[in-house]
């Protein structure tokens, strides 16, 4: 257990009561506020002795018990490479006694990336759009030694357990497709496009931290100069294909100012031609858009991931848009 972390005996009953499962001498816990952005319930805005924190629940089951250490270990591996906040507390969760994880870490400043992006005019989106470039560049200049996902806080790479790439990946996802109207045409057509999706990736020949939710909702942004404030969120990070985040960035938020400057930034520092670039970004987005896509329903990302996906499917076009 962490400095500074005393829990009580007993199961807690829910990540919602974790006030009354233990003590953290840090901060009063029912002064905790939700904050927006996150997953409900989950993360929440503390203070204690002046000092704003934020404290993020790790409901039982979810994740694996070690995800808390995980994602701290994570923020400490990238601390000065990219914008995260410091972990000041971090407690294992513990499933078997309904017991949730816990990870506090810093308040930082900055507005969500999401409410800021559409308040601005071309030229503060290229600005934004470079900071977030050469922060990907970061991300992809951070090599590890073959893919798949952290299973301990020492950051063990374990296996992704899919076969046949892209379109093994799909057969996994077919019957859900499928409850969600796909018809064999259209999962076939997927099929065709993942397979030369696959042909592509293929050709890169490393791998690296991938945070793998790089989106506006997960970007703090100081609004006056557009510098990158805090990067949030690292429960999907992995080790992947450098070009998995640049797809995430500009999966959705495609505006020429914005696409371009983050584009030319990363190449200047990554190497290769923004055009080249795209359409590896393109190709490593598939894997997300055909997760998001068999739960759409769920919520609204996985929607517009959905709709997205099934024009691209239509198309055979990774480039396609709906209704363009």
């Amino acid at each position: 257990m962490a400095p500074g972390v005393q829990a009580r005996s007993g199961a807690c009953p829910t990540a919602g009561q974790v006030a009354l499962c233990g003590t953290v001498r840090i901060m009063d816990f029912s002064s905790l506020t939700p904050l927006s952005g996150g997953f409900s319930g989950e993360t929440f805005l503390g203070e204690a002795a002046g000092e704003r924190s934020v404290v993020r629940i790790y409901p039982p089951g979810r994740r694996d018990d070690a995800a808390p250490e995980i994602d701290a270990a994570l923020l400490r591996l990238v601390r000065g490479i990219v914008p995260v906040p410091d972990v000041l507390e971090v407690r294992r969760g513990v499933a078997a006694m309904d017991r949730p994880g816990l990870l506090v870490t810093s308040f930082l400043p900055g507005e969500r990336g999401d409410l800021l992006l559409p308040t601005l005019d071309d030229e503060g989106l290229a600005a934004l759009g470079t900071r977030l470039g050469n922060l990907l560049a970061d991300l992809a200049g951070m090599p590890t030694v073959r893919p798949g996902m952290f299973v301990d806080p020492d950051l063990t790479i374990g296996d992704f357990g899919v076969a046949d790439g892209l379109p093994g990946f799909i057969a996994d996802h077919a019957e859900a497709l499928r409850a969600r109207g796909w018809d064999p045409h259209l999962l076939g057509a997927l099929c065709d496009v993942a397979e030369q999706a696959d042909a592509a990736l293929d050709t890169v020949d490393r791998t690296c931290l991938v945070h793998s939710d790089v989106n506006p909702k997960n970007l703090l942004v100081d609004p006056g100069p557009l510098t990158i404030t805090g990067l949030l969120d690292w429960e999907f990070a992995h080790s992947g294909n450098p070009f998995t985040d640049l797809g995430n960035v500009l999966r959705f938020d495609r505006h020429p100012a914005y696409a371009e400057a983050v584009l030319a930034a990363w190449c200047a520092r990554r190497g290769g031609t923004p055009e080249a670039a795209l359409d590896l970004a393109r190709a490593a987005d598939l894997w997300a858009l055909v997760d998001l896509a068999a739960r759409a329903g769920d919520h609204a990302v996985a929607d517009h991931a959905a709709t997205l996906l099934r024009e691209i499917a239509r198309t055979g076009d990774l480039h396609a848009v709906p209704g363009s």
